[in-house]
């Protein structure tokens, strides 16, 4: 997919967001070494509330929030 951009002519990637597939990042690394790598915060949030109690879910994914807002 990746290596596919850059053959149609897609020159620069400033940032990449994806759902952190195996090897996203090294091929991006390989054809974009410039760009930023970001995973989609909707993934992350799916992956804490697999690794919480349900009845912690929300609790959890609050404390997530507050955190990622700070700068």
């Amino acid at each position: 997919m990746i290596s596919n951009f850059k053959e149609r002519g897609l020159e620069q990637v400033e940032l990449f967001l994806s759902d952190g597939f195996v090897g996203i990042k090294d091929m991006l690394k390989q054809y974009y070494p410039k760009s930023k790598f970001q995973r989609c915060l909707v993934h992350v949030m799916r992956n804490i509330k697999g690794k919480v109690r349900v009845s912690d879910h929300k609790e959890a994914l609050d404390d997530f929030k507050q955190v990622h807002k700070q700068s």
